[in-house]
């Protein structure tokens, strides 16, 4: 109990307090979040990317179990909630919701922060972080807009979007860099630096600033569901697929750790924007959000427990 304290204080508790001020600043000031979003998605996470893939060494090999775990994990979850759909009967709006609130994690302004506190002496670790952001970015523009699309051809709109995502390019480029050896003058590390260090601050007074605008109402079933599928089954069904891999180290802490993260707020968007149960969306996102504060604070435990 007491490093379980320990952990939520030392990792949680930071987490929520910059989310708490994001919560703030938006109901007094109504922050721009378009803006704020753009920030991040074309400042601080390519430079957070980068940096983090520069300082890293990782393996062909370690990529290699890391791409298998993604790919064997998101077929278990797509599954999963085909079957649970089907067997629950739910019509194909509040089917496609729960999909999405199921296999699209929050592994971004949630994900990595939460990397970066529990890996801060090892950059490996926010290195695989970094690519399951990326490959839930995949997932979300493919999948995801596809369940809420459905029968409407968007292929084009697609390939664009995801070929427009600057992280893919300072992935690879930190990957380059590193593996030439390339040395960067302080005239441009300095401030690649500052903005890697704002990163984590910016990214959660955003999503606490997402969270202020989203409003509570009756709880559907399916927000339970999604909530137990999300934040228990998956992060089980991870560990599962570790043992099974015969993953371990810092890999295998790292995989678990995010496995257990809260729904994606792109989920919530991608219902406002098509209208599908945009309000059950969005009471997924806020919901698993809070509750996450407990379940990943246990997962980061036994993460460290098993894999240490």
């Amino acid at each position: 109990m007491a490093v379980l304290s320990l952990i939520f204080l030392e990792v949680i508790a930071p987490l929520l307090l910059l989310l708490g001020v994001g919560v703030i600043l938006q109901r007094k000031f109504s922050l721009h979040l378009g803006t704020l979003s753009k920030l991040l998605t074309y400042c601080f996470l390519p430079v957070n990317g980068f940096i983090n893939m520069y300082q890293s060494s990782m393996p062909i090999a370690v990529f290699g179990q890391i791409i298998l775990f993604l790919l064997i994990f998101t077929m278990f979850s797509i599954s999963f909630t085909e079957i649970t759909s089907r067997l629950l009967k739910l019509d194909r709006g509040i089917a496609a919701t729960y999909k999405n609130s199921v296999v699209l994690m929050n592994s971004g302004n949630y994900g990595i922060p939460v990397s970066q506190l529990v890996f801060q002496s090892n950059p490996l670790g926010v290195s695989i972080q970094l690519i399951v952001m990326v490959f839930q970015n995949l997932l979300t523009f493919t999948y995801g807009l596809y369940n809420m699309v459905s029968v409407k051809s968007q292929g084009n709109a697609i390939l664009k979007e995801l070929i427009r995502l600057p992280m893919i390019y300072a992935i690879i480029l930190g990957v380059l860099c590193a593996a030439l050896h390339v040395k960067i003058p302080n005239l441009l590390w300095n401030p690649i630096q500052s903005i890697a260090d704002a990163f984590l601050a910016v990214a959660l007074i955003t999503l606490g600033a997402q969270v202020a605008q989203i409003k509570l109402v009756k709880p559907h079933v399916v927000l339970y569901l999604s909530t137990a599928s999300r934040l228990l089954i998956g992060p089980s069904a991870a560990l599962g697929i570790i043992f099974l891999l015969g993953l371990d180290g810092t890999v295998a802490q790292s995989l678990f750790i995010a496995s257990s993260f809260p729904t994606s707020r792109n989920s919530s968007i991608f219902a406002l924007e098509y209208n599908n149960n945009p309000d059950l969306a969005a009471q997924t996102v806020l919901v698993t959000t809070i509750i996450s504060s407990i379940t990943v604070t246990i997962v980061v435990y036994v993460a460290g427990v098993l894999f240490g």
